[in-house]
């Protein structure tokens, strides 16, 4: 796997992480336990910090990057990721956060200082502009993302499915994935 450090700060990853070989991590990154890193993945915390909490996976091909300090906002923005959160394939996170319980569809784009909600689903293809605060419990689609509806506990339930099938997946990589 190739991870980097960058101006001199090291990625954590609890060792209790899958990360795939062809993921590439690179500085100020915190990988909590359980979570897991698929192939393609790419995690750059070079202007800012980059959280991913317990139990969450970040699927193929996905890209997660920061904002750095400005005259506006100097600060920058992190991006922070709660527990047992879905990121599906080809999705792009920038500088924003996503609370416990969610999901980011496939091939999303969750623009800076964005706010998801816990237990939020963003359906697959989406556009969610910079700034937008999604109310938790809430489903968001469109190109730019709108709220359509709130979600019931069964589809709650489902997303926490699809999460739990990944962390199981995961160990089954960790124990048997070979480079042949």
């Amino acid at each position: 796997m190739a991870i980097y450090s960058f101006d001199g700060i090291v990625p954590s990853i609890d060792p209790t992480a899958f990360v795939h070989p062809d993921a590439v991590i690179i500085g100020d990154v915190h990988i909590g336990p359980g979570a897991s890193i698929w192939p393609n993945v790419t995690i750059r915390g070079d202007v800012n910090k980059i959280r991913i909490g317990a139990q969450t996976n970040v699927q193929d091909g996905s890209v997660l990057h920061v904002s750095r300090p400005t005259e506006k906002n100097p600060e920058g923005t992190p991006l922070i990721i709660g527990d047992r959160v879905t990121i599906a394939h080809s999705v792009t996170l920038h500088a924003c956060r996503i609370e416990e319980g969610c999901m980011i569809g496939m091939s999303s784009t969750v623009m800076d200082r964005v706010v998801v909600g816990a237990f939020c689903l963003v359906a697959a293809g989406s556009l969610v502009p910079p700034g937008k605060v999604m109310t938790e419990r809430s489903l968001w689609m469109g190109w730019p993302a709108k709220f359509k509806r709130t979600m019931d506990q069964k589809q709650i339930d489902g997303v926490l499915a699809t999460n739990a099938n990944y962390v199981q997946l995961a160990k089954k990589h960790q124990a048997g994935l070979d480079v042949l």
